[in-house]
């Protein structure tokens, strides 16, 4: 090993711990973790996972040469402790020192920016259980091979010895932490182990931990020998100012870790696409939480790119925090003291000019924050539909699932599908596409401007309380987490899957083009209107039914709705049983009116409803008519993809 391959692993091991009981007691260690922040740990969740499943609350110890501290589980990535194998990208937990970590002076490892999956030599570090005592152990290894998202195969004839588990892989050649040791292979040599960019999964943990981390190693700490991770990080040949160094991405993503985090990923993904002159980066792209995971953006393999795309990039995120009014002088300081070390001066410009995207614009004053949003129509912005297809033959309905992205720009792309065989029950739909489709709605959500939501399914289930739906189990007072007061959610006929018909196209085209738009009661008096009726209905007229859409007469008045070209309806999917309409129904017609006129085109619509469910969030008793109100917006000219499409590659 060289010699800075050795003060390297010196750096890892005195940031490198090992877990084990409170008490002492002398049983054997639980496994290995390491420092990624001032107090805080990385481990393998399955280190902790038999020892806290019952109360993972229970305190345990963490312990190294010249440290021994109480601790506590902070965060883990399990969804079911009881599960009998953990899947890499749940592999994960992170573990908070109780005390002050001032008083626990400790090294720190490097995470790079990147999110690229390792591959090659690196050195396994962990702690292995005597005897007598716990010895650290560091063991050459490679990864050639990956498996899923985030798992990483260690190739055999490397002999892992047991403890090591959630220790950390040290890429020699970068000088940074890329993976966590997952297992070893029973009665063989070789095992598994997890890519550090699943740590990006904590979410808002992620991000506080993140900034703690950048903000010590912007400190430039130095080790008892004065050694520090950067430094053995290396160096370009010859730094004239136009290469990014180590130390140059040291410094900025220290100051990006100061700034307010940015508010979606789209936000950060736009920036990074500015910053490259709107040159995509090879691979697909990652979960994007903080202003330095857009940084990880601007590589080509593991190379970055020169040093004006990151000052591009960096005065993009400082035009967008001043635009918002926050505090970013350190940053644009460093941006310029950073230019002038830059030889090419005529290319400073290429920099200083830099304008924020449209879409990044902010919008002035409150009342800007109740304007309809203009639901996308084709090559207008982004859409994500969910498509319920009912399981033929299935005794109780039963549907399987696809999720598709459609970015307004070409075709939409098959994101994910159902790998079910028998499909699954209404009631177990949440639980099904709480992780596919949580992840590409994080992923594609502006700040202010969620990505809206389309659920096809038979017009037979229409009654499918979509905008019902909640993701997040537990979720902050003030999140109004039910899809349908976050996001525009819209209901769409499934049966109209492919080319659109020319009655719908015509009747949406005329529609589309009015200014003022109303609403008729085709179920008044529970007389069911026939086809003629609904054909003849007026181009500015929107259906509102005050009965459900699954059975009759709210059956047969949708199916002929459908039938007769109409691509936007409203209708009650809870609904009355009885033969005259009770006095909400008189309200329900009314508030559609009311919404319906003041709309200044059809495309308002969506986010009209929209504002009304969250003011029934918000509890405003004006607003309770639109809770079980569903409605379809059905555009052709977006029309679903057909039956026979095949599967595409749609990445984050």
């Amino acid at each position: 090993m060289s010699e800075r391959g050795e003060r390297l692993c010196d750096l890892a091991r005195a940031a490198t711990v090992h877990l084990l009981s409170a008490e002492d007691d002398g049983r054997p260690l639980w496994g290995s973790g390491f420092f990624v922040a001032p107090g805080w740990v990385l481990t393998a969740a399955h280190v902790l996972r038999q020892h806290l499943a019952a109360d993972p609350s229970v305190p345990f110890r963490v312990r190294a040469p010249g440290i021994d501290a109480e601790a506590c589980l902070e965060q883990w990535l399990l969804t079911d402790p009881s599960r009998p194998t953990v899947p890499p990208e749940e592999d994960l937990a992170l573990v908070r020192l109780a005390d002050d970590p001032g008083r626990h002076p400790h090294e720190c490892v490097w995470l790079a920016d990147r999110a690229a999956r390792h591959s090659g030599p690196l050195k396994a570090c962990g702690y292995h259980p005597g005897p007598p005592e716990t010895h650290f152990r560091i063991v050459d290894a490679e990864i050639n091979g990956h498996e899923d998202t985030y798992g990483l195969i260690i190739k055999p004839d490397i002999d892992l010895p047991s403890g090591v588990s959630g220790g950390p892989l040290v890429d020699p050649d970068s000088g940074a932490v890329v993976g966590l040791i997952k297992s070893r292979r029973r009665q063989q040599d070789g095992g598994k182990a997890v890519a550090i960019s699943a740590l990006r999964r904590f979410g808002k943990t992620y991000r506080e931990v993140m900034a703690a981390h950048d903000r010590w190693h912007g400190d430039e700490p130095v080790s008892p020998a004065g050694d520090n991770w950067i430094d053995l990080q290396g160096k370009p040949v010859a730094d004239s100012g136009e290469c990014w160094t180590p130390a140059d991405r040291r410094e900025a993503l220290r100051l990006l870790a100061e700034l307010p985090p940015p508010p979606d990923a789209p936000t950060v993904e736009l920036l990074a696409k500015k910053a490259r002159s709107s040159n995509l980066w090879p691979d697909g792209t990652p979960d994007l939480l903080t202003w330095r995971d857009g940084t990880g953006l601007l590589y080509e393999g593991g190379r970055p790119l020169e040093a004006l795309t990151f000052l591009r990039y960096l005065k993009g995120v400082e035009k967008y925090t001043r635009a918002r009014g926050d505090d970013c002088e350190a940053l644009a300081r460093w941006i310029d003291k950073r230019l002038r070390k830059e030889p090419r001066r005529p290319m400073h410009d290429f920099v200083r000019e830099v304008a924020l995207p449209d879409a990044l614009r902010p919008v002035p004053g409150e009342r800007a924050r109740r304007r309809a949003i203009s639901y996308p129509g084709p090559g207008e912005g982004p859409t994500v539909a969910v498509l319920l297809d009912p399981v033929i033959g299935a005794q109780s309905p039963r549907f399987f699932w696809q999720v598709w992205y459609d970015d307004g720009e070409g075709e939409p792309t098959l994101y994910e599908a159902d790998g079910s065989v028998h499909g699954f029950l209404p009631e177990g739909l949440v639980q099904a596409l709480r992780e596919p489709l949580g992840r590409l709605l994080r992923a594609k959500d502006h700040d202010g401007r969620p990505v809206p939501l389309e659920v096809a399914l038979p017009s037979v289930y229409f009654d499918t309380a979509v905008h019902r739906w909640r993701f997040d189990d537990i979720a902050q007072l003030n999140d109004t987490g039910h899809l349908g007061a976050r996001r525009r959610v819209v209901l769409r006929a499934l049966e109209r899957r492919g080319e659109p018909d020319k009655l719908w196209s015509d009747r949406w085209q005329a529609m589309a083009g009015l200014r003022r738009l109303g609403s008729w009661r085709p179920l008044a008096e529970q007389a069911v209107p026939g086809s003629r009726d609904h054909r003849n209905a007026e181009g500015h007229r929107i259906p509102v039914m005050c009965r459900p859409a699954g059975r009759d007469p709210g059956r047969t008045a949708m199916r002929r709705a459908l039938d007769n070209g109409h691509g936007v309806a409203f209708w009650h999917i809870e609904g009355h049983s009885s033969r005259a309409c009770p006095e909400s129904c008189d309200t329900l017609y009314a508030k559609v009116e009311e919404l319906v006129g003041s709309v200044t085109s059809l495309a308002e619509i969506p986010d009209r409803l929209r504002h009304e469910r969250q003011d029934v969030s918000d509890h405003e008793a004006d607003a309770a008519w639109a809770e079980p109100v569903a409605l379809l917006y059905d555009d052709p000219r977006r029309p679903l993809p057909p039956e026979e499409a095949e599967p595409l590659d749609a990445p984050l």
